[in-house]
């Protein structure tokens, strides 16, 4: 099956091609703390630094994320946020911004509950870029990652400390857009990763796939972001950013004037690890679409 040449992979070239370092790519959940707050957020981050976003579809139950993330979604929730409104925002997002990939990221119920093949539909015609949906396996692609791909979408998997060699095969089959690398065994934001462990992982994975490999959990620190550069196609943040929005609101819970530029500050302060991270090691990243 063939994936069209997307932002996401015309991003990782241009980055390549033009500025010879990893992608930073970062996660907020949309409708934290509110619909507008949020919306203000996802228009300023490719400004601080971001060169993909990941948008998170607020769901009550998300079992893969830590504390930090399941507050994001209660929040959000809290506040009238639904799978809907995230599609809106993406779409007043590309009216701005033609450019800067998004790949939503979440758990399948909210879409199972929207309709399948209406959400594809909508995330398509809103400009949303790729999906990354945790809880289902590849064994069950035929539910939602075939038919993301033939829509038009990237469909980007998760690769696990626990993903070994017969297992990677599988999970890479209908891949694209970039591979994750959770580089942490458990939740989101919970403890730091072993960046020489990571390292080997990376390595490995990179000689299963010409894919790009992004690593993701516990990344907090301009440090970590410059060490886990100068061996990944990309580094994603989550967690911190999630928390530097909750650091920001009042005792209502409600988003203050230090919301937007706590955050934006943030990022693109782990923007400058990817500034003065090592030259990377020459390899095989080829620009072209991906089949499977």
């Amino acid at each position: 099956m063939t994936v069209p040449r997307t932002r996401i992979d015309e991003t990782f070239a241009k980055l390549r091609a033009t500025e010879s370092r990893p992608a930073l790519v970062t996660f907020v959940t949309a409708g934290d703390p509110d619909y507008e707050t949020s919306l203000d957020l996802l228009r300023a981050l490719p400004g601080a630094g971001a060169d993909i976003v990941e948008l998170g579809m607020p769901f009550s139950d998300p079992m893969a994320d830590g504390p930090a993330i399941q507050a994001s979604s209660q929040r959000a929730l809290k506040a009238g946020q639904t799978l809907r409104k995230t599609l809106e925002m993406v779409r007043l997002f590309r009216q701005e911004d033609r450019a800067t990939p998004i790949v939503l990221m979440g758990y399948y119920n909210p879409i199972y509950i929207y309709g399948t093949e209406a959400f594809l539909r909508d995330a398509v015609t809103s400009g949303v870029d790729g999906l990354i949906v945790v809880d289902v396996p590849p064994e069950e692609d035929e539910e939602i990652c075939l038919p993301s791909i033939d829509a038009g979408l990237n469909f980007v998997r998760l690769a696990t400390p626990t993903t070994d060699d017969k297992r990677l095969p599988k999970v890479l089959a209908n891949t694209s857009g970039f591979v994750y690398y959770v580089s942490i065994a458990g939740i989101t934001g919970t403890r730091a990763p072993d960046l020489e462990k990571v390292r080997e992982s990376v390595t490995r994975i990179k000689s299963h796939t010409a894919l790009p490999v992004c690593v993701g959990f516990g990344v907090k620190s301009p440090e970590q972001v410059c060490a886990i550069g100068a061996y990944a196609d990309g580094v994603v943040v989550g967690s911190a950013l999630v928390n530097a929005i909750a650091a920001s609101l009042d005792e209502r819970g409600a988003a203050t004037p230090s919301t937007l530029a706590g955050v934006t500050s943030l990022v693109s302060e782990l923007a400058t690890g990817l500034e003065r991270r090592p030259a990377p090691a020459a390899g095989p990243h080829p620009d072209r679409t991906v089949s499977a």
